[in-house]
C-alpha cells in the first residue's frame, strides 16, 4: 500500500510569521520564510516542530535520536540521510504543495571532507555539528502566491493502522497550535548595543586575499571564495534577531532553525539545488554591489555591475563549474543556462543570478544529486577542490553552517536547500556571522575587504549597528 499523506487546506487569520510565533518555542522548531517575490521564487513557506527522528552527526560519530534513546553509529552522514529518506518514503503523484513532510535542517560546509580528500587545519572552535537534520512528520505549509494554508500529516514513523491513527492525531494538533494567539513581543522595541570582534584583522584579511592572488598567479586556481567571520554578544532572543533581519531584508530563502544548542538566523538570497521530480535547478550568485542613497545612484550602481567584466567572469566561472557538476548525475543533452548574469535587486545590494539546470538521470536520486554538487561552486572557486584546499589553510576557523546548506529534503524525494550566506549562527548566547566574495587576478584587497561589509549591511543593522560607519571604519583602517 502506498503512504499517502493527509494534506488539508485551512483557513486562518494568521500570517506565515504570526503562524509561526506559536511553533517558535516548541521542540526543533523550522520555519523556511520566503520572504518576497510571492510570483517566482518566494510562493511557499514552511513551519514545523517535534520532529520524529533527529539525525546529528560530527564526522563519521552520528546520533539518531528518537525521543529518550539516542542510537550511535559510525559512518558517511550523506548515506545515513539517504537511508533514512528510502524508509520513510511517501508516493505522490500531485501534491498541493512542494512540501509534505520530510527531513529539515542544515548540512554545514564541513561535510565536504566526506565529499573530497581535504586538509583539516582550520579550528573548529564551534563544535557544532555538521549535519543537523530533523524527521518532521506533519508541518504546516503557506501558498504565498494562491492565498491558501494547508497543514500536512504523514503518520510516521508509525505504519498500518497506527500509522492512520497517527496521522489524525497529528493533523488535530497542528489545528490546536494554530488556534492558539500570538503574544505580544516583549524585545521587538528593544535597544541593543554590541561589539563585534572577527576571526581576521584587517591586514590579515588584506594578506589573505594577496595569497589568493598569487595562487591565481601561479595557475593553482581561476578564483576562490574567501570570507571572514564576526561575532559578538547577543542580547536579544534569536528569533527576534530573526524578526528584525527579515524587516531589515527579506529573502527568498530566508529562514529560523530552533535546534537543540544552535540558533540558525538567516536571510539568504541564493538557492543551492532544487529537485523536483527529475528537474535540477541551481542558482549561482556572484557579482555583488551595495544600494544607492537614491534613485539616480541605484540607476548608476547597477548599470556599473552589470557591465563590469571582472563581476561578469565571475559569475560564468562558476556557471561552467556548476554545469559540469549537474553532469556528473543528470542526463546528457538535458544540462541548459537558462538564465545567465540576470541582475536581482534586494534590500541592502544589487546581486548578479544565473539559473543552471537539467534532468536527473533514472536510477539516481536526492542523495546522489547531492554528493555530485555539494557544497556549492560560488562559495568555493574554480577549481572546486583545490579553491577548497586553499580556504581551509587561508581561513583561520572552520565555517560550520555558513556556506553549507538549510532547507528541506522531501519524504518524497525532492529537495531545496539554500546557500547559507546572509546567516547567523546563535550559539551559547553569541552570534557568529561570516561574510566573504571571490577573489580574482582583478581583485584589490581592500575592495574585497569592503565588498566583505557591504554584504554584512542587514546583519550588522540587525544587530543595531550602523553599516556606514563600519564600512568608513574600513576604508580607512
Amino acid at each position: 500500500m502506498q503512504n499517502q499523506p493527509i494534506i488539508d487546506e485551512i483557513k486562518t487569520s494568521l500570517t506565515a510569521p504570526e503562524a509561526f510565533e506559536l511553533f517558535r518555542d516548541r521542540p526543533y522548531s523550522f520555519y523556511l520564510d520566503s520572504g518576497m517575490d510571492e510570483k517566482k521564487l518566494g510562493r511557499y513557506s514552511f513551519m514545523g516542530s517535534d520532529p520524529f527522528i533527529i539525525l546529528r552527526s560530527r564526522g563519521s560519530d552520528i546520533e539518531l535520536i528518537r525521543g529518550e534513546q539516542v542510537e550511535s553509529l559510525k559512518g558517511n552522514s550523506f548515506d545515513v540521510l539517504g537511508e533514512l529518506l528510502a524508509k520513510y518514503k511517501i508516493e505522490i503523484d500531485v501534491l498541493p504543495v512542494p512540501f509534505a513532510g520530510g527531513a529539515v535542517g542544515y548540512l554545514a560546509y564541513d561535510l565536504c571532507h566526506f565529499i573530497e580528500r581535504l586538509p583539516s587545519t582550520a579550528v573548529n572552535d564551534l563544535d557544532l555539528p555538521e549535519c543537523y537534520m530533523g524527521f518532521y512528520d506533519a508541518a504546516v505549509a503557506y501558498d504565498h502566491q494562491e492565498n491558501k494554508v494547508y497543514i500536512i500529516s504523514t503518520g510516521f514513523p508509525e505504519q498500518g493502522v497506527a500509522q492512520e491513527s497517527r496521522k489524525s492525531a497529528r493533523l488535530n494538533e497542528l489545528k490546536e497550535i494554530l488556534s492558539g494567539s500570538v503574544s505580544s513581543n516583549g524585545e521587538a522595541n528593544k535597544e541593543i548595543s554590541v561589539d563585534i570582534q572577527g576571526n581576521f584583522t584587517h591586514q590579515q584579511y588584506l594578506d589573505a586575499v594577496q595569497a589568493c592572488r598569487e595562487y591565481i598567479m601561479a595557475g593553482d586556481i581561476f578564483e576562490v571564495n574567501l570570507s571572514q567571520r564576526f561575532d559578538t554578544d547577543l542580547p536579544i532572543h534569536s528569533y527576534e534577531l530573526y524578526r528584525r533581519l527579515r524587516a531589515i531584508n527579506p529573502a527568498p530563502f530566508a529562514c529560523y532553525l530552533g535546534f537543540d544548542g544552535v540558533d540558525i538566523v538567516s536571510a539568504s538570497p541564493e538557492r543551492f539545488i532544487s529537485l523536483a521530480g527529475d528537474m535540477v535547478k541551481t542558482r549561482p550568485i556572484k557579482g555583488t554591489r551595495p544600494r544607492g542613497a537614491t534613485p539616480a545612484e541605484d540607476e548608476a550602481i547597477s548599470k556599473e555591475l552589470t557591465n563590469s567584466y571582472k563581476d561578469r567572469a565571475e559569475n560564468v566561472m562558476i556557471v561552467d563549474l556548476e554545469r559540469n557538476d549537474l553532469g556528473r548525475v543528470c542526463r546528457y543533452g538535458t544540462v541548459k543556462v537558462t538564465e545567465l548574469l540576470v541582475l536581482e535587486k534586494y534590500a541592502t545590494v544589487f546581486q548578479l543570478v544565473s539559473t543552471v539546470q537539467g534532468r536527473l538521470c533514472e536510477g539516481k536520486n536526492c542523495i546522489d544529486l547531492l554528493k555530485a554538487t555539494f557544497p556549492g561552486g560560488s562559495i568555493t572557486g574554480a577549481p572546486k577542490v583545490r579553491s577548497m584546499e586553499i580556504i581551509d589553510e587561508l581561513e583561520p576557523t572552520r565555517r560550520s553552517v555558513y556556506t553549507g546548506n538549510v532547507g528541506y529534503i522531501g519524504f518524497n524525494g525532492d529537495l531545496d536547500l539554500n546557500i547559507a550566506i546572509r546567516t547567523f549562527i546563535v550559539k551559547d548566547g553569541r552570534a557568529y556571522f561570516q561574510v566573504g566574495g571571490a577573489i580574482t587576478y582583478d581583485s584589490d584587497p581592500q575592495s574585497e575587504y569592503i565588498e566583505t561589509l557591504d554584504k554584512a549591511k542587514a546583519l550588522l543593522e540587525a544587530l543595531g549597528i550602523v553599516p556606514d560607519k563600519a564600512r568608513e571604519a574600513g576604508k580607512s583602517t
